[in-house]
C-alpha cells in the first residue's frame, strides 16, 4: 500500500526535527556529565572551593543555590589544573573568556547568529532535493500527453541556434531531416548568427538539397547573443508552434512530437525534454557531467513536474506556444539566460511549462575544465538576473499556490548558495578561533555535511545517486565521489562569477557579452 506523498512528506518533517532535537539535547547532556565527573574527580578542588565560599560569606547569609553555583564554578577550575588535557597537543579548541569585553561577545553572539542563518538555508535546501529525490523513487509520476501519435499536429517551425558551428551544423539538420513529424506543416529554419567559419555555406548546401524543406535565417550584424538572434528570427515566424535547438544536438525521430503534444492543453505556454550528454566518454569531466544531467533532469525536473511546482524550460530541446511567447513580452535581447527568463515571464503570465522526461535529446558536453568554467559563469549571471527581474514578484504574485512560489523563488536562488556556503565557512573559522563554536553544537556538522549534498555540481548527491538507479546504469555510481572536485570547482566558478557580475557588471557598467561554448565534434 503506497502512502499518500503529503503524509510521507509530513511523517520525513518531523522526524527530522525529531533527530535534530535529540542531537542537541544529547549534546547538552554531555556537557553537564562532563562537569560533573570533572567535580568529582577533583575532591580537593571542591574543598578549597567551600573554603571560600564560607570566607566570602562570613558576613551574610547566602542563598544554597548561589553557593552551589559558586562550589562548581571553583571546582571546576581546580579540576582543569589538576586533570591532564586529554586533548591532542597542537589541536586546542579556543573557549570563551569569562571576562572577555561586551564588544567581542556581541561579536561572536552575531556571527553565530548569522552563521546559523546561513546552516537554515543550506537545510532548506538540502531538504528539498531530499523531497524531490522521495517524491521520484516512492511518489506518483506524471508523464503526460506521450499517448499522444495521431492527431491533427501544429504548424511547427524548428530553429537551430548557430554561431560558427561548422563542425556540428549538419548532423543536427540530418536528424531533423529524418523527423516524424508532417512535412507540410514543418518548417526547419537554422538561425545563422554572424558566424564567420563555414556555417552558412553548410546550411546553403542543405538548403539546395532538400528544396522546400528548410528557411534559413541568416543574421549578418546586430546585437550579439542567441536571444537576439532568436529574437530577429521571430519576426519571420507563421507557425503556431517554435522549437528550438542548439546545433550541437541530434533529435530523436519522435522527439519532435512528443515535445509538441502537450500543446493541445491550451494552458501549456512551453515544454521541455531530458538533455544526454553523447560524448561522456571522452574523459572523467564529461562523465561527471553526465551524472550532473541525470540528477538534473531524471530526478529534479520531473520531480518538480509531479509537484506541479515550477518545471525549467532550458532553452534547447524545448517548445514555445507563439500566442504565450508574444503575450509575455517575446524574446529579451539583455539576458544572458533567455531560458530562465523566458520560464518565469511564462508563469508570471499564468501559462505552464510541461516537462517531458521520456523525450530525450542528445548533446555535446564540455571536454576541459576552463570551457566548462565559462560555462557555469554564464549560467550564473544570466540566472541571477532572472533573480533580480523575477524574484520579488514570484514570491509576492497571488494566483499561484505557495508551495510553486517557493520552489519558483528557490529555483531562481540556488546559484547565491555558492558564495553563501564559502563565507559560511569562512564564519565557522573566524567562531573558532574567536571561541564561539561551543554557541553551534551539532549546527557546524550539519552545515558541513548538507553543503556537499546540497550544491554538488548543481545536482544534489543523493539526486545523483537515485537518478543513477533510476536510469539502471548501476556501474556509474562509481563516480559519485568524485563529484566532491566538480563541486569545489563550480563553488568557486559561480561565486566568482557572482562577484565578477556586481563589481564590473553592474557597477562598472559593463556590458555583458555571450561566451560560446567551444565544440569538439569533427564534421565528416
Amino acid at each position: 500500500m503506497r502512502l499518500p506523498y503529503r503524509l510521507l512528506l509530513s511523517l520525513s518533517g518531523k522526524l527530522f526535527l525529531v533527530v535534530l532535537a535529540s542531537q542537541v539535547q544529547a549534546m547538552d547532556l554531555l556537557g553537564h556529565g562532563t562537569a560533573l565527573v570533572q567535580a568529582a574527580n577533583a575532591p580537593e578542588a571542591a574543598a578549597r572551593a567551600l573554603s571560600s565560599v564560607a570566607e566570602r560569606t562570613t558576613d551574610k547569609p547566602v542563598d544554597a543555590t548561589v553557593a552551589l553555583a559558586m562550589v562548581q564554578t571553583d571546582s571546576l577550575e581546580g579540576a582543569e589544573s589538576a586533570e591532564p588535557s586529554l586533548r591532542p597537543h597542537g589541536w586546542t579548541t579556543p573557549t570563551l573568556q569569562r571576562q572577555a569585553p561586551d564588544g567581542t561577545l556581541d561579536s561572536v553572539a552575531a556571527l553565530t547568529t548569522l552563521l546559523l542563518m546561513i546552516v537554515g538555508l543550506v537545510l532548506f535546501y538540502a531538504v528539498r532535493h531530499y523531497l524531490f529525490t522521495l517524491n521520484r523513487l516512492l511518489g506518483r509520476q506524471r508523464h503526460p500527453y506521450l499517448d499522444i501519435d495521431i492527431a491533427c499536429w501544429p504548424t511547427l517551425t524548428v530553429m537551430i541556434a548557430a554561431h560558427n558551428e561548422e563542425a556540428v551544423i549538419a548532423g543536427s539538420l540530418e536528424c531533423l531531416l529524418r523527423a516524424d513529424y508532417p512535412t507540410d506543416r514543418l518548417t526547419l529554419m537554422p538561425v545563422n548568427d554572424r558566424s564567420s567559419d563555414r556555417t552558412r555555406e553548410i546550411i546553403d548546401d542543405f538548403v539546395a538539397k532538400y528544396p522546400g524543406r528548410i528557411t534559413p535565417f541568416h543574421r549578418t550584424g546586430g546585437k550579439p547573443g542567441k536571444a537576439a538572434a532568436l529574437k530577429d528570427a521571430s519576426a519571420e515566424v507563421a507557425s503556431e508552434i517554435v522549437v528550438v535547438f542548439d546545433a550541437d544536438y541530434l533529435p530523436p525521430v519522435a522527439l519532435l512530437k512528443q515535445l509538441v503534444a502537450p500543446f493541445f492543453d491550451p494552458e501549456v505556454g512551453a515544454t521541455m525534454g531530458r538533455v544526454v550528454p553523447m560524448n561522456l566518454g571522452s574523459n572523467l569531466l564529461t562523465r561527471l557531467l553526465d551524472l550532473e544531467r541525470s540528477g538534473g533532469y531524471q530526478v529534479d525536473q520531473q520531480a518538480r513536474m509531479n509537484l506541479n511546482l515550477v518545471p525549467q524550460y532550458g532553452g534547447t530541446v524545448g517548445g514555445i506556444r507563439m500566442r504565450a511567447l508574444h503575450s509575455a513580452g517575446g524574446w529579451h535581447d539583455d539576458v544572458l539566460a533567455e531560458d530562465t527568463d523566458l520560464t518565469y515571464r511564462l508563469l508570471l503570465s499564468d501559462w505552464k511549462t510541461v516537462y517531458q522526461n521520456w523525450s530525450e535529446c542528445y548533446e555535446e558536453v564540455p571536454e576541459t575544465w576552463p570551457v566548462r568554467v565559462r560555462q557555469i559563469m554564464r549560467w550564473t549571471k544570466g540566472h541571477n538576473q532572472a533573480l533580480y527581474r523575477h524574484g520579488w514578484r514570484m514570491a509576492t504574485c497571488r494566483h499561484h499556490g505557495l508551495l510553486e512560489k517557493l520552489d519558483g523563488v528557490a529555483l531562481l536562488g540556488i546559484y547565491m548558495m555558492a558564495p553563501l556556503m564559502l563565507f559560511g565557512w569562512l564564519l565557522a573559522i573566524l567562531l573558532f578561533y574567536a571561541g564561539g563554536l561551543p554557541l553551534l553544537g551539532t549546527a557546524v556538522l550539519l552545515f558541513a555535511l548538507m553543503s556537499y549534498g546540497t550544491l554538488g555540481n548543481f545536482a544534489a548527491f543523493f539526486e545523483i545517486a537515485a537518478a543513477v538507479y533510476l536510469d539502471g546504469s548501476r556501474e556509474r555510481i562509481r563516480l559519485l565521489p568524485l563529484n566532491y572536485f566538480g563541486f569545489l570547482v563550480s563553488v568557486l566558478a559561480v561565486s566568482r562569477a557572482i562577484v565578477d557580475q556586481i563589481v564590473f557588471d553592474y557597477l562598472l557598467r559593463r556590458e555583458l557579452r555571450w561566451d560560446k561554448t567551444i565544440r569538439y565534434r569533427q564534421r565528416s
